[in-house]
């Protein structure tokens, strides 16, 4: 039954289990948050090839872009606003199988098509968000949303006072 969900699922699962196997070594000898989210965004970018991966952090009331791979970005996000900002706004990671049919998405870039948008908690508060767009539709589903929440919570799990 594994061997049909890992060919179901296209090699995904096995990718992300070696992932947070290499995440996991990353984050348990470096204590910086922002050095471990550049290079996890790094990893997760290079792994699936994905048109933008990247971390906004809260900052008040709002979002500020912190490391990514990928075009261009926008800087700031305010609270609510968008994939990220309503991600951070309803505490729950968010798939969005075309960002065109969301309401309020803001176009960062015309080649995105889909999203995936995963807040970081520290404790009860989220303190950021995992963002990743795609060129394709329908590219993220529930075993990303699975595997992308483990991930944000190694972070959360080793990273000092922001």
């Amino acid at each position: 039954m594994a061997e049909q969900l890992l060919i179901a699922d296209g090699g995904k699962t096995e990718k992300y289990q070696l992932l947070c196997e290499q995440i996991k070594a990353l984050v348990d000898v470096e204590s910086d948050i922002i050095a471990n989210m550049a290079n996890v965004s790094s990893m997760i970018h290079e792994t699936f090839g994905f048109l933008w991966t990247g971390f906004y952090r809260v900052v008040g009331q709002e979002l500020v872009l912190g490391p990514f791979q990928g075009p261009l970005a926008c800087t700031r996000i305010r609270r609510g606003k968008g994939v990220c900002g309503t991600a951070w706004t309803e505490r729950r990671t968010l798939v969005v199988a075309d960002v065109e049919a969301f309401p309020g998405h803001i176009a960062c870039s015309s080649l995105s098509k889909s999203e995936i948008v995963v807040p970081l908690f520290a404790g009860d508060e989220v303190i950021g968000v995992l963002d990743i767009d795609s060129a394709e539709l329908s590219t993220f589903d529930e075993i990303d949303a699975h595997w992308l929440e483990k991930i944000v919570s190694m972070l959360a799990a080793h990273r000092p006072e922001i």
